[in-house]
């Protein structure tokens, strides 16, 4: 019987600490920051972070001829009792001209942009920048502009071609990138009309 009353006195005085002390605790839930368990991991929020797939292919071409003739002669005939003479001039010009222009370009790249802000009707601003150095060639991709969520996919990757006011600039820098611009030398040729 002692057993079941030191028993009994140890629940007693275990339950009225538990009822005596006030246990405060935070709410765990967020609205800002909640998702539901079965959402998906797009992004939606100013500072969540999207793929952007760069697919983007450009061609231009003109080509411009010019094709002109012009003739004139003139003629001029004495004639006396003893000759005949007669004198001609033949003038004639024939130009053929042509030029032909093309250029194309293709990038093809994987770059993750960050919301940097969300427009009224829910579009976001995006923006973003890779730097890539392979064997000394430093090259740079900016992508910068304006997407629906509607376009942004289950695994949270948009398309370039889907970017509204999309600006998008590649540029690169080092022995190859400067092997393509002409020289101090060549330049001055140029200007001067030497070449």
């Amino acid at each position: 019987m002692i057993k079941s009353a030191q028993f009994l006195l140890g629940c007693v005085l275990s339950l009225s600490l538990l009822i005596g002390s006030v246990a405060y605790g935070e709410n765990l839930y967020n609205s800002d920051t909640y998702r539901a368990l079965a959402s998906d991991r797009r992004a939606y929020r100013v500072g969540d972070v999207l793929t952007v797939l760069v697919l983007e292919s450009s061609s231009a071409s003109a080509a411009a001829g010019t094709n002109t003739d012009k003739g004139n002669d003139v003629g001029i005939k004495f004639s006396s009792p003893n000759s005949q003479k007669d004198y001609a001039l033949g003038i004639d010009e024939n130009f053929d001209g042509g030029g032909k222009i093309a250029r194309t370009g293709k990038l093809l790249a994987q770059i993750s942009v960050a919301v940097k802000s969300i427009n009224t009707n829910g579009d976001f601003n995006i923006t973003g920048n890779q730097d890539i150095e392979i064997n000394g060639e430093k090259q740079t991709i900016n992508i910068e502009g304006r997407v629906r969520p509607i376009d942004v996919d289950e695994k949270n990757t948009v398309l370039s071609t889907k970017i509204a006011n999309a600006k998008i600039t590649y540029v690169g820098n080092g022995v190859l990138a400067d092997s393509q611009h002409k020289g101090w030398l060549s330049r001055i040729i140029t200007l001067l009309g030497l070449l």
